[in-house]
């Protein structure tokens, strides 16, 4: 279980931080992205915890490696949809600040990866529709 912090141990590791990272924590881009993904992946009921768990990442606490294995672990969620979460909040909220999570914590962070979607059916314009009589229209004479 992922330790909860105490608001006087939270701003004593908030004035270690460097400034790319106090301005990630509290950003409202950062708040909007968290938002959308949880909306997008229909997880509303898990934001407040989310929002929990990448704060502690951007803090110094949870190393960014064990996010998706807390969001299994803590909130239940299933393995593909806590590697889809995951993804999508390395990329917009992680991978942004990067250089200095990787000073942070000493580590390399590797360049999210592509979230693969089925590849949608091609619209063909050349295919044509069967003919139906049209009994509105007159015939051309």
């Amino acid at each position: 279980m992922t330790q909860k912090l105490t608001p006087e141990k939270f701003w004593k590791l908030y004035e270690k931080l460097p400034q790319e990272l106090k301005d990630a924590l509290f950003s409202m881009e950062t708040g909007d992205n968290i938002y959308e993904i949880c909306q997008k992946n229909e997880i509303e009921d898990y934001l407040e915890e989310i929002v929990e768990y990448v704060g502690q990442v951007l803090i110094g606490v949870l190393p960014p490696e064990d996010f998706q294995k807390t969001l299994e672990k803590e909130l239940k969620l299933e393995k593909e949809m806590a590697k889809k979460v995951a993804q999508e909040i390395n990329r917009f909220i992680f991978y942004p600040v990067k250089s200095a999570l990787e000073q942070l914590y000493k580590i390399e962070i590797k360049p999210p990866e592509r979230l693969t979607e089925k590849p949608k059916k091609e619209l063909r314009l050349t295919e044509e529709k069967p003919k139906k009589r049209d009994i509105y229209r007159e015939p051309i004479e």
